[in-house]
C-alpha cells in the first residue's frame, strides 16, 4: 500500500511543481482604455490584465486620490517599465501584501466597479469601472496601526533602540516616505517618493561625514508598509529615526519646512490632513489592523514613551536650531506635533521632516535647488550631531548617579 501511495505522489509531482509557479503577467495581453468620445465629462474605463494562467484576485477602490487597487494572488510581480508622460491613465506594478502581484491605477474622479470577471481561457482579468457622483464613491476606508507586529525585544538582534554603538557612534535610521506603487504627492511630473529618495542619499552623506551611522528604509524606488519601516528602525537599533516628505496641501495651507514629532490630541487641520495622506499608503497594502492597541499593550506603550518622547522634541529642537541657523526658511510653528503612524514607535525618537510643500512654488523651486538641499542636510547633520552630544552628556550624568 505505502508502494502504491508513493508511486501516487512521484506521478502527481510534476502536476504539483506546475501548480505551484507563479502566473506571468502578458503585457501583449494587457490593455487599458476609456471608453466613447471624449466630450469633456468622465468616461468608462476598461482594463484587461493578460494572464499566463487564472488566479485567485482581489479588487478594491480607495480614496486620496481615486485608485483601483487589484491583487493578482500566485502571479509574479511583472518588471519595471518606465510610465509614458503622453498617457493619462498608467499602471503601476508592486508586490502584494499576502504573496503576489499588486496593481494600482490612479483615476480621473469618482467611479466604481461594474464588472471584474477572470476568464480561464485564455487567462485574462477584466475590469471595467464607470464614473460615479462624489455621494456614491465608495472607498475602502480600513483602520490602521504600525503596532501591529511590533517584535519582541529579543527579536531585534541590536539591543534595546537607543544604544550606541560599542565605538560611542549613533546610528540614524532615514526613510524616505512612500515608494514603489505609491509614488506620494505628485505635482506634474514630479513625485514626492523621487524626490525624497534623492535627498535621503544626501543626508546619508552629510551625516556619515559626522561620524554617525546610517541606514535607509528603502535605498531605491520601492513600497516599504508603514509596520516595516518602524520595524526596519527598531531591528537596527536605532537611536533616532527620521521619515522624510514633501507633501502637497491646497494652495496657501503650507509652506516652509516643518518637524513633526508624535501627538494623537494634535487638532492642528493641515498635520490632520497629512496623517491622512501618510496612512493612507498603507491601504495600498491591504493592511486591516483594527485588532491591535488591547488596553495592556497600550499602557506599556505609554510608558515607554514616558522617556522617548521628550528626547524626540530634543532632537528636533536642535535640528531647528541648525536649520535657523543655516537661513532655511521654516513655518511660522517648525515643531509641530501630529499623528502620524511612523512616528508611533515608543521605544525610538522619532522625527518627520516634512522639506516642504510641491504645492509651494517657492518650496518646489528649493527642492530642486542642490545648493538648498545641501545646506538643508548639512543643517540636518548638524542637528543630529548635537542632539546625540547632548544625549551622551545626559547618559554619562545619569550613570554617574547620586
Amino acid at each position: 500500500m505505502r508502494r502504491l501511495a508513493a508511486v501516487l505522489l512521484l506521478a502527481l509531482l510534476p502536476s504539483l511543481a506546475l501548480a505551484a509557479e507563479p502566473a506571468v503577467v502578458d503585457p501583449g495581453r494587457t490593455m487599458l482604455a476609456v471608453e466613447g468620445r471624449d466630450r469633456g465629462a468622465p468616461r468608462p474605463i476598461a482594463l484587461t490584465l493578460g494572464l499566463s494562467r487564472a488566479v485567485p484576485h482581489r479588487v478594491a477602490l480607495i480614496d486620496g486620490p481615486p485608485r483601483l487597487v487589484v491583487d493578482l494572488l500566485e502571479t509574479r510581480v511583472p518588471a519595471a517599465t518606465a510610465a509614458d508622460p503622453s498617457q493619462p491613465l498608467a499602471l503601476r506594478w508592486g508586490p502584494a501584501p499576502t504573496g503576489g502581484a499588486r496593481a494600482i491605477l490612479t483615476l480621473p474622479g469618482p467611479m466604481e466597479v461594474d464588472s471584474a470577471r477572470m476568464n480561464a481561457a485564455p487567462a485574462a482579468l477584466s475590469i471595467r469601472l464607470v464614473p460615479v457622483t462624489a455621494d456614491r464613491f465608495a472607498p475602502r476606508t480600513d483602520p490602521l496601526t504600525v503596532l501591529h507586529g511590533l517584535p519582541q525585544p529579543a527579536a531585534t538582534g541590536q539591543g534595546r533602540a537607543g544604544t550606541a554603538l560599542a565605538d560611542g557612534r549613533i546610528r540614524v535610521v532615514l526613510d524616505p516616505g512612500h515608494g514603489g506603487i505609491d509614488p506620494g504627492a505628485q505635482v506634474g511630473g514630479i513625485s514626492e517618493a523621487a524626490v525624497m529618495l534623492g535627498f535621503a542619499h544626501e543626508l546619508s552623506a552629510a551625516l556619515r561625514a559626522k561620524g554617525i551611522e546610517v541606514v535607509q528604509t528603502r535605498e531605491d524606488d520601492r513600497f516599504i508598509p508603514l509596520e516595516r519601516r518602524t520595524t526596519i528602525a527598531r531591528a537596527q537599533g536605532a537611536d533616532l529615526f527620521i521619515s522624510l516628505h514633501a507633501d502637497a496641501l491646497p494652495a496657501g495651507e503650507a509652506a516652509g519646512a516643518t518637524i513633526y514629532v508624535w501627538d494623537p490630541q494634535s487638532n492642528d487641520r493641515a498635520a490632520r490632513q497629512l496623517a491622512l495622506l501618510h496612512d493612507r499608503s498603507d491601504l495600498l497594502a491591504g493592511m486591516d489592523l483594527s485588532n491591535t492597541d488591547e488596553d495592556v499593550s497600550r499602557a506599556l506603550i505609554d510608558l515607554a514613551r514616558i522617556d522617548t518622547q521628550p528626547r524626540s522634541q530634543d532632537a528636533a529642537r536642535h535640528m531647528v536650531a541648525r536649520l535657523n541657523a543655516g537661513g532655511i526658511a521654516m513655518h511660522r510653528v517648525p515643531v509641530r506635533g501630529a499623528a502620524f503612524s511612523v512616528l508611533k514607535s515608543p521605544d525610538i525618537p522619532s522625527l518627520l521632516v516634512e522639506l516642504g510643500f510641491l504645492t509651494d512654488p517657492g518650496d518646489r523651486t528649493n527642492l530642486f535647488d542642490p545648493d538648498w538641499r545641501a545646506r538643508f542636510a548639512g543643517a540636518v547633520a548638524d542637528g543630529v550631531a548635537s542632539w546625540a552630544a547632548d544625549e551622551a552628556d545626559r547618559s554619562v550624568a545619569a550613570g554617574a548617579g547620586p
